[in-house]
């Protein structure tokens, strides 16, 4: 509402407050008047009585009579009015005021609630459309308030648009920070692939003299310098495969980062899922000598990314062989209820660290019972690609021992 509107309405309810004070007032005094003219008949007639007590019998009989014409003879001119009295020298009042009074009373009963409706209407209408505002903003509409009025609402109208504003601004900030994050990391990942690839080709050709000469030399001496050669181009090939898998890893990253990592999310079987990522791994579990024990538990369809999923899963199995003794079995099951799909695969070693829970899915944080060259990163990928799918994932320790990882996929798919 506008100020000259505000000034109306603020009209409208003090005339109908002061109708409704008149009315009452009036009200009030006609049952005063009557009051008062009740204790005049009264003591007019114990006047006559004392004057003439043989009358009493009379009076009384009148007064029992509800004959209006006894008291008030409109055919003929009354006995006051020839003595000069009138209704107002005795206090006498009519009925008409207490009707006027009664009427006075409900019009301005009516034009009090007729100006409250009309205040709550235009508050009402005010505050859906604050509401309305609101509602766009939260499903990602860019729009504007543009209803700017002068009333009681006007200072929170102001207040939300700021506040939006900010928030505006503080995601666009955000996004692109991250845009800038997730390109840097693009970035540096294709800086290595060019070193890398250099290093790999020279220490293939490296691994081809030093074969020629091998062939060549036969003594002792040159054979025994050749091993140590040998060995040492093995740890560099080794060091280029990790580079390499950084190299990726950070390239997978980036794509994460940017959202533009593209999901083919179809109904796939857990059971498939989780064959296929033991599959993967058998060799490097067979070299570990850790078995991988993935049960026949019913067909079970949740909505992923095959291999993606499939790359997530595999993540955390190898978690669980590298921190495993040998000889022992890193165990996966499923089950489904209303909600989600639940899976859980867990190993029989000595469980987690406690002050490395809180940090497990956090990128390039490796823990402190951490015995490979891994470089940190496979939790924080699993994590994300499980994310990205509507589920959600967590680490724990077993009660009796073991360190576990439990994946949800929630039934109501974004």
């Amino acid at each position: 509402m506008s100020k000259r509107s505000n000034i109306k309405i603020t009209a409208l309810l003090v005339l109908s407050a002061g109708l409704m004070a008149a009315a009452a007032t009036a009200y009030l005094l006609a049952f005063y008047y009557r009051h008062i003219c009740f204790q005049m008949l009264g003591g007019f007639c114990e006047s006559i009585i004392e004057k003439n007590p043989n009358a009493r019998q009379d009076v009384l009989g009148l007064l029992k009579r509800t004959d209006e014409n006894i008291f008030l003879n409109k055919s003929q001119e009354h006995i006051l009015s020839k003595l000069g009295y009138d209704p107002s020298n005795l206090g006498i009042t009519d009925t008409a005021i207490v009707w006027s009074a009664v009427f006075v009373f409900l019009a301005g009963g009516i034009l009090f609630f007729f100006s409250f409706w009309y205040v709550h209407k235009k508050s009402s209408a005010r505050i859906q459309t604050l509401t309305d505002y609101l509602e766009k903003i939260n499903t990602g509409d860019h729009g504007l308030l543009l209803d700017f009025c002068e009333d009681e609402f006007s200072r929170l109208q102001d207040e939300i648009y700021k506040t939006v504003t900010s928030l505006y601004q503080t995601r666009d900030a955000a996004i692109t920070a991250r845009n800038n994050f997730a390109e840097n990391l693009s970035n540096i990942a294709h800086q290595l692939k060019t070193p890398i690839t250099s290093i790999s080709l020279t220490i293939q050709m490296a691994k081809e003299y030093l074969g020629d000469i091998r062939d060549a030399k036969m003594s002792q001496g040159h054979t025994s310098i050749e091993c140590k050669m040998h060995a040492n181009m093995k740890d560099i090939e080794q060091q280029i495969n990790r580079l390499m898998h950084l190299e990726e890893a950070l390239l997978l990253l980036s794509r994460i980062d940017a959202g533009i990592l593209t999901l083919e999310r179809r109904p796939t079987d857990v059971f498939t899922i989780l064959t296929l990522a033991s599959d993967n791994l058998q060799e490097l579990f067979a070299r570990k000598g850790v078995c991988l024990d993935v049960p026949e538990m019913g067909e079970i369809e949740i909505l992923v990314d095959l291999d993606w999923t499939m790359e997530a899963f595999m993540n955390l199995m190898k978690n669980c062989m590298e921190a495993a003794q040998t000889d022992t079995t890193v165990h996966c099951s499923y089950e489904k209820n209303p909600l989600y799909v639940q899976i859980r695969i867990w190993d029989e070693g000595d469980g987690f660290a406690k002050e490395d829970l809180p940090h497990l899915f956090e990128r390039f944080y490796r823990g402190k019972k951490a015995k490979y060259t891994g470089i940190g990163i496979g939790l924080s990928l699993s994590k994300a690609i499980i994310e990205m799918q509507n589920g959600i994932i967590r680490a724990f320790n077993l009660q009796n021992g073991g360190a576990c990882f439990e994946i949800r996929f929630y039934a109501c798919q974004k």
